[in-house]
Parts: C-alpha cells; structure tokens; sequence
C-alpha cells in the first residue's frame, strides 16, 4: 500500500509539484501603500483609493486632483478621496526617508519578479508567450508566466488557484485592458498573491475590473470607472479617472 501511495504521488502533474516552489514577491516597506509612484499621483473625482498613497522622489505637488489636508505634525496628509494617508517626500521627518525607502522596496521587488523563470510546462498549461498575449477567455493556474509582447485582453479571463497559490505575469510589453474587461478569480485565488511585472505600461479601460499586484517601469493609466482590487507600483506616474482600488 505505501509503495502504491508513493508511486500515485510522484506520478502527480510535474507543473503542479513545480509551481509549489514559486515564491511570493517581498515587497518590503511598499506593501503598505495601495499606490506608489515616483513622478506623481492624479485623479479627475470621485476616484476612491482604500489604503495609502505616497510619491518619492518627487514632491506633494505632484499629488494632483485629491483635497488634501496636511496632519497637524505634517508627516502625512488626508483627503476624502483616499481611505488611509497620504505621504509625500517633502513632509516633515521621518517621512522623506521612509519614502526612499519604501520607493528602493519597490524597485527591488521590479527586480525580483522580472527575474523569475518561467514555470516548467506540462502538456495541460503553458507559460511561455501565453496566446502570443491576446489572453482574453484564458484561465490561469498557478505559475510564473513570460510574454515577449503586449498583454492585452477584451474579454474577460480568469486566474483560478488556491488561497495560497502564486502567480507571476512577466512582459518586456504593456497591459492593456479593453473597456469592460474584467479578470475574475476562482477557487479562492487571492489579488495579493498575483502579481504583474509591467516593462512598458498600464492601460486599464473604461470600466474594466484589474486584480493584483502591478509593478510597472513606466506609468500607468485608470479610465473612467475602473476599478483595482490589488495595488499598483509605478516608477514614473499614476493617473486615475473616478477610479477604485482597494488594497487587499
């Protein structure tokens, strides 16, 4: 009997015994805030942010469309758009340097999830060049997934993993979500274990519905009512149009 329980074990899908090897990515000091860019922060309202928000290196200037209101000590601020604080490189001490070094955090974390290999594939999933990055109608498992192109979806997809389940989506390109375009979660697949590695940029459509966690190198776009439950990392600028995000 044990050696027929051992045998039904390593006879187990090779893709599943690799992808309980995929690592989460380590934030550091960035996992606190829901949007974090170096080259600013704007919004037409209503947007409506549940968590913090922060620019580095630049100034609170660059914090556009939001009412804020500095705290009486001035190491953050407040506004009614944003359902936590708002913190900026130019506030009073110790501000400035918990920005340097929330910003280095999720430098390195780019870093981190560019770096990943891409999972082994089996004759059920591949992780390469996934539909050559047209990925609407497509469900996900756990994995790392690599794309030489644009990532683009119309359509809805799905990304379908356990509670505990990792996902990494790496491109050299861009994510484009059409208008309306929604990615749903199954079997209990959480946004805070999926997370995008964005070379180029960010192009959410009106409407549409992201989930995750969005390192970009450049920027990254919300159009009018879309929504993020996730949280969205830019190293140049983030702008909003009567966006929604909730940090997870």
């Amino acid at each position: 009997m044990l050696a027929f329980m051992l045998a039904t074990a390593l006879a187990a899908p090779v893709g599943l015994r690799r992808l309980a090897d995929v690592d989460a990515v380590d934030l550091g000091s960035a996992a606190k805030f829901a949007v974090l860019s170096k080259a600013g922060i704007s919004t037409v309202p209503p947007s409506a942010i549940t968590g913090d928000i922060g620019v580095s290196p630049i100034s609170a200037a660059a914090i556009t469309g939001f009412s804020l209101i500095k705290h009486s000590d001035e190491t953050y601020s407040e506004a009614w758009q944003v359902t936590g604080k708002v913190y900026a490189s130019d506030y009073t001490s110790p501000t400035p340097s918990e920005m340097t070094t929330a910003i280095s955090d999720m430098e390195t974390a780019y870093t981190n999830a560019a770096g990943r290999t891409t999972s082994t594939e089996t004759d059920e999933q591949k992780y390469a060049d996934v539909k050559a990055g047209l990925i609407g109608g497509t469900t996900f498992t756990p994995g790392v997934y690599t794309w030489g192109t644009d990532i683009l979806f119309d359509t809805d997809f799905t990304i379908s993993g356990s509670p505990t389940d990792v996902f990494i989506l790496q491109t050299t390109g861009s994510v484009k979500a059409g208008s309306g375009a929604k990615i749903i979660l199954l079997g209990g697949a959480l946004a805070k274990n999926i997370v995008w590695q964005v070379a180029g940029f960010v192009d959410a459509g009106t409407t549409s519905h992201l989930e995750g966690i969005f390192l970009v190198k450049t920027f990254a776009s919300f159009k009018t009512g879309s929504t993020l439950n996730g949280q969205v990392f830019a190293q140049t600028a983030v702008t909003l149009d009567s966006t929604t995000i909730i940090k997870p």
